[in-house]
């Protein structure tokens, strides 16, 4: 008897577990529960509904209700280096990252297939036929101007699938070597032009000023002796052991201008 007691009791005890994972399981497939960063696409028997759901608990049929999430955070995509040929005809590889953010579940699932693919196959194409309009000195030097133009293209086919493209940016433009040291070449000439204008311009107003200073000590036979008398001190300075003492015309002319005074 207490054997049957003990059977019958986990027979119920089998049957309410049974009924229990059931039920959770039943849960599950019935509510769906959509994070704060997606939204739900429903298609109920083939047909999506009017707009996506969420956040939160959602409840769908099992096998009526077929539910795709998409992601509403911004993504970035990076687009593979790209061998493109510049308007004025040279070779560069450009590669770039293109940050996007789906606007439009609906459109997005529904107006195109895999609209991250599509996006990206976009995103490629444009470049090379950007890219290919910029002469490479404007394209290094004005890479702002690339960006917003990237941009404006990429945006203008992907918006009809629900997609805003937030921004481009060039990443890196890859020259060829011997360009790079053409390039090179060039800059080290700019420099050594500079540093000679540099110096030219330097002896240029040295001269003035040595002129300058002439006529002053010319016009003052005294303040040419001082000068003379502290360059001779700045000499004896060096520890010499020979001292070559010139003697000013100048002087000269002050003792005749003595000698005729007597």
């Amino acid at each position: 008897m207490i054997a049957i007691l003990a059977s019958a009791t986990a027979l119920v005890v089998g049957i309410v577990v049974a009924v229990i994972v059931i039920a959770i399981l039943a849960i599950r497939a019935l509510f769906t529960v959509v994070p704060e960063y997606e939204r739900a696409v429903f298609f109920r028997l083939g047909r999506i509904r009017e707009s996506a759901k969420g956040p939160g608990p959602i409840v769908r049929i099992p096998g009526i209700d077929r539910v795709v999430k998409v992601s509403l955070r911004v993504e970035a995509v990076d687009i593979p280096s790209q061998q493109v040929i510049t308007a004025d005809n040279v070779t560069v590889a450009v590669d770039a990252v293109v940050y996007f953010q789906v606007i439009d579940p609906v459109a997005a699932v529904v107006g195109v297939d895999r609209y991250r693919f599509a996006s990206e196959r976009i995103a490629m194409t444009s470049l090379r036929s950007i890219i290919g309009r910029f002469q490479l000195d404007d394209l290094l030097a004005h890479r702002g101007e690339v960006n917003a133009e990237l941009r404006a293209v990429i945006a203008a086919s992907t918006i009809s699938w629900g997609v805003e493209v937030r921004q481009v940016e060039v990443r890196d433009i890859s020259l060829p070597q011997e360009l790079l040291r053409a390039m090179a070449r060039q800059a080290e000439a700019e420099r050594e032009r500079r540093a000679k204008v540099i110096a030219a311009t330097g002896e240029l107003e040295a001269s003035k000023e040595l002129a300058e200073a002439a006529d002053r000590l010319s016009a003052s036979p005294g303040a040419l002796q001082l000068r003379t008398l502290q360059t001779l001190a700045e000499v004896a300075t060096e520890r010499n052991s020979t001292l070559v003492f010139p003697l000013p015309i100048e002087i000269l002319s002050a003792f005749g201008n003595l000698g005729k005074g007597k």
